[in-house]
């Protein structure tokens, strides 16, 4: 006969949870805290360009387009 309890009973189940101590890439954090780091890059000359004719654009008023 068939043991009928161990299909019932409720399995151990043992939930290991990643530890937030450590970082995920090292090499990204220690990139960030050297001088400058990791952070935002520099918009280049072209959308600068393009930042600045928007303000003005809307300084102006005129919120049409060319």
């Amino acid at each position: 006969m068939a043991n009928k309890t161990l299909g019932t009973r409720q399995k151990l189940s043992f939930r290991v949870e990643p530890s937030q101590s450590r970082p995920r890439n090292p090499v990204a954090v220690a990139a960030q805290q050297r001088a400058g780091g990791a952070g935002p890059h520099r918009k280049n000359a072209s959308a600068q360009r393009q930042q600045l004719k928007a303000e003005l654009q809307s300084k102006l008023g005129g919120d049409d387009k060319d």
